[in-house]
């Protein structure tokens, strides 16, 4: 093999390299904008199977933004977010909120840091937003 055919299979080969990486599921991203944080939430659909069920207890008022992994949506008034602990935190909304908005990810602009209740919102990426009304603690119990 010459060295122009080498290098005319170079765009080739990297273009498979960036087809493989852009494969893999996103993370939350951070990026920063005029002195202010905008985190960008992947969500995940809900799993088909139910082998576990989720039972609320009384969550914090505030939760560290950098703390979350990932997003899933069990509901239109409701996001459940995955923590780096691997423990769940039920975001429930104000009022009326179409979560199925959310399903492309979301942003999230917490102004110190820390995600609280009655204070901050989710924007969807079409422009949406809606206020978090409490947050519930998530705790596993076996179906049986």
């Amino acid at each position: 093999m010459t060295f122009e055919t080498m290098l005319g299979l170079f765009p080739m080969l990297f273009g498979v390299i960036v087809g493989q990486a852009g494969a893999m599921p996103q993370g939350v991203s951070r990026l920063v904008v005029q002195n202010g944080i905008i985190w960008r939430v992947p969500v995940q659909p809900r799993p088909p199977y139910r082998q576990i069920e989720w039972v609320e207890r009384k969550g914090p008022k505030c939760i560290p933004a950098a703390s979350i992994r990932r997003a899933l949506l069990f509901s239109p008034e409701q996001v459940d977010f995955v923590l780096a602990d691997r423990s769940r935190i039920r975001a429930k909304f104000n009022g009326e909120c179409a979560a199925l908005d959310f399903y492309g990810g979301f942003y999230l602009q917490p102004a110190d840091g820390f995600l609280c209740v009655k204070r901050d919102a989710i924007h969807s990426r079409i422009g949406a937003s809606c206020t978090i009304g409490k947050f519930k603690q998530l705790e596993p119990r076996p179906k049986g």
